[in-house]
């Protein structure tokens, strides 16, 4: 049984990695992946992104044993977060 502060389906795991996020509009931007699940992930990014909009993202793999991640999401949430903005992506598909 889950403890009660955490009630998700599936655990974070803390990766502040690079991503690579395309927005609708075909452009391209560089933010960090702060943590990610199985179910989505939390991005910190230099400009804000609207409620719904479609994100194509892609982590690359440290070496070359593993391809990289790539996802498509939706932008469920964007709050400012000092000198940017904090999103939290809903993942609809790993491609």
């Amino acid at each position: 049984m889950k403890d009660y502060s955490e009630k998700r389906d599936f655990y974070r795991m803390q990766v502040n990695s690079e991503i690579q996020i395309t927005g609708s509009n075909g452009e391209t931007i560089t933010g960090i992946c702060c943590d990610l699940s199985a179910a989505g992930m939390q991005l910190h990014v230099d400009r804000p992104f609207p409620i719904g909009e479609e994100l194509k993202t892609r982590i690359e793999a440290a070496g070359n044993q593993f391809p990289p991640l790539e996802t498509v999401g939706e932008v469920l949430r964007c709050a400012p977060d000092g000198n940017g903005y904090l999103l939290g992506i809903n993942i609809i598909e790993v491609t």
